[in-house]
């Protein structure tokens, strides 16, 4: 289950160490950063919660307010949407101007970017209107007033004329031999600017993939024709030599290594150039979490050896970062947790972080309280950039339903990216724990080698709409006290399709297989086993509702697992989402999964899409229910359910 995950549960099931309920999202409102805590008003969601619009406005010198109409008869809804999107007048309505020279110019500026939209849409005969006062704006002094009551009314007229679509096309210099509908640029096409300005990036960017940085744009001669309503584009080009890599310079660099910062970005001299590899340098720069922003420059000509030098501007961020959280659950109770981090401790990104947590505050006896603390050290490049050096040491006290653990985990480890879609890690893992379960008291000297393979080539990584993302464990242990051996071994896929060309609809399945062998299920640390049921695998069930049980009924692991979910993700509006979902999964004591016992949960969820990700809130039904099983799963976090 994830660390974001939340849950309640109706019905008879009991409720101790379950998720917590869906008051956890208010978390999110509640979080303090050492990064805003100056600020003078806070809105989430694009609901302001302290601060008023006055104290924005109190620095406009003689503000005038105005209201404005935009009218566009002969426009259809969607181009009626682009422009009132395009109109700063209408995004700014609420605030005033700085006097009527302020009126004056936001109009002009927004008469400009209107006509950009006309052009976007392809609609090059379209004419842009606007009176304030009910006089026109061309016919208005530089240093007209406006007296009156307020707000002063302002009217945009727009006739769209008619769309045109595209008609010659040629493209000549060093793209002479290229085939114009590669790059979207076909007769009779999408003739809006923006086509035509993404065919001349991709032409770009298709003669920068030959290693040639200094290619450009060197003539387009645009002309609409009137009488057919088609646009006929002419694009020359120069390739530009063949080159590598010269020096990496980085500017902006205050409290982070100069040196290790042209170390990160991995262009190494005398390599050709390739724009994916500035893209991956660029990348790798933000990973490293210590910059605002970075960006890089190709030179405008070579170098002495006839290679690009490159430039990297960076800021960095403020090094220090603390967190506060707490939660309120009817189930669990009070929950407090905080962190604190340095994100670049000794000047070469290396990250320390802390952290600790206590739930059940209120809800459980003050004995089965659940605390967690921990401290993670991390320390990029060390056998090239794309590596990372991980240690950590972790304590848990936890009591879920299926046992009562206290653990201490000290691990170290390496991570590798491949590519940007691809990633391995190593660990060696040393875990000391004493757990109560349905077998007894046991303590545990666990030594572990945990091995990860990764690829994922999703869109977007919180809200996918297209690719796929496949994961592949094995963990070999040894606990130490009693000579018991095992090998843990876990896979996982999830895959996303849109089926429409706007991603209004978004099919969704996810598949995950696990297997123990080389000992008896006694032998496992309960931590260690397989469970299933809750918001991150079978909704509609308890949290570890699923499998096995011992005769109290409170579940005990098992040996293998199986789970798998379909979902339609289905755009409501561009914030508002539903989601109808089916679960199954099973759990079993032996290192093979049993698909006769398969439970399966369906139902349905809400999204709310917000920058950091989608809030997520499912309410779920188990379909062959069990006794001991809740009538109703309700569940909330942050992100995707997969």
């Amino acid at each position: 289950m994830s660390a974001h995950e939340r849950h309640m549960s109706g019905g008879t099931a009991r409720m101790r160490g379950l998720p917590r309920a869906l008051l956890f999202v208010l978390m999110c409102s509640t979080m303090l950063a050492a990064e805003s805590r100056n600020a003078a008003a806070f809105e989430i969601f694009g609901i302001k919660l302290w601060g008023s619009s006055n104290d924005e406005d109190a620095d406009i010198v003689d503000p005038l307010r105005y209201a404005v109409t935009i009218e566009a008869t002969d426009a259809d809804k969607d181009l009626v949407k682009k422009l009132e999107n395009a109109s700063t007048l209408k995004a700014d309505e609420e605030r005033p101007v700085s006097g009527s020279l302020g009126l004056l110019a936001k109009a002009r500026s927004d008469r400009e970017q209107l006509v950009a939209a006309l052009y976007a849409d392809a609609r090059y005969e379209g004419i842009v209107t606007i009176t304030i006062q009910g006089k026109p704006l061309d016919e208005l002094p530089p240093d007209a007033e406006f007296t009156g009551p307020q707000p002063i009314p302002v009217v945009v007229t727009v006739t769209p004329g008619p769309k045109f679509t595209l008609g010659n096309i040629r493209l000549e210099g060093d793209a002479a031999g290229l085939a114009s509908a590669d790059f979207g640029l076909i007769a009779g096409g999408d003739a809006g600017s923006g086509a035509v300005l993404k065919a001349e990036a991709l032409i770009i960017r298709a003669l920068k993939q030959e290693g040639r940085p200094l290619a450009k744009v060197t003539g387009s001669h645009i002309v609409a024709d009137h009488a057919t309503s088609t646009l006929d584009v002419t694009l020359t080009v120069a390739a530009g030599p063949v080159a590598g890599y010269g020096d990496t310079t980085v500017e902006g660099t205050e409290k982070v290594d100069r040196d290790f910062s042209e170390y990160m970005t991995g262009l190494k001299c005398g390599r050709q150039y390739s724009p994916d590899e500035i893209d991956d340098a660029r990348d790798r720069l933000l990973g490293l979490e210590v910059f605002n922003s970075v960006t890089l420059k190709e030179a405008d000509g070579l170098d002495a050896d006839g290679n690009i030098p490159i430039n990297v501007q960076v800021s960095e961020r403020k090094p220090r970062y603390f967190g506060l959280g707490g939660t309120v659950s009817n189930t669990e109770g009070l929950g407090l947790e905080g962190y604190w981090g340095h994100r670049n401790l000794f000047g070469r990104a290396e990250k320390l972080r802390i952290d600790g947590a206590i739930s059940g505050i209120g809800s459980n006896d003050l004995g089965e309280l659940n605390y967690n603390a921990g401290i993670m050290f991390e320390k990029p490049g060390v056998v090239g950039p794309a590596s990372k050096f991980i240690a950590s040491v972790k304590t848990v006290l936890e009591h879920p339903d299926a046992y009562d653990r206290f653990s201490i985990k000290g691990s170290t480890g390496l991570s590798y990216d491949i590519d940007k879609k691809q990633r391995v890690s190593a660990e060696v893992a040393l875990d000391y724990s004493k757990i109560t379960d349905a077998f007894g008291k046991h303590t545990y000297l666990i030594a572990s080698i945990p091995l990860q393979y990764v690829y994922d080539n999703r869109d977007v990584r919180l809200n996918p709409t297209k690719g796929f993302r496949v994961l592949a464990y094995a963990e070999p242990s040894y606990d130490i006290l009693s000579g018991a051996a095992f090998l843990k071994l876990k896979g996982e896929g999830s895959a996303y399709q849109s089926i429409d060309s706007a991603s209004k609809f978004v099919l969704a399945e996810r598949v995950a297989i696990g297997s123990i062998v080389g000992t008896s299920l006694e032998h496992v640390p309960a931590d260690r086993r397989f469970y299933s049921g809750g918001g991150g695998s079978v909704r509609g069930y308890a949290y570890q509702g699923i499998g096995p049980k011992d005769i109290d009924g409170q579940p005990i692991g098992g040996l293998s697992f199986f789970e798998t979910s379909v979902e339609m993700r289905i755009a409501v509006t561009d914030t508002i989402g539903i989601v109808p979902f089916v679960d199954a999964g099973t759990v079993s004591t032996k290192s093979f999964p049993d698909f006769s016992d398969m439970k399966v949960g369906a139902g349905v969820g809400v999204r709310y899409l917000t920058p950091f990700g989608p809030l997520r809130v499912d309410a779920a039904i188990p379909l062959n229910r069990d006794p001991g099983d809740p009538r109703f799963g309700i569940y909330a976090g942050i992100g995707q359910a997969f």
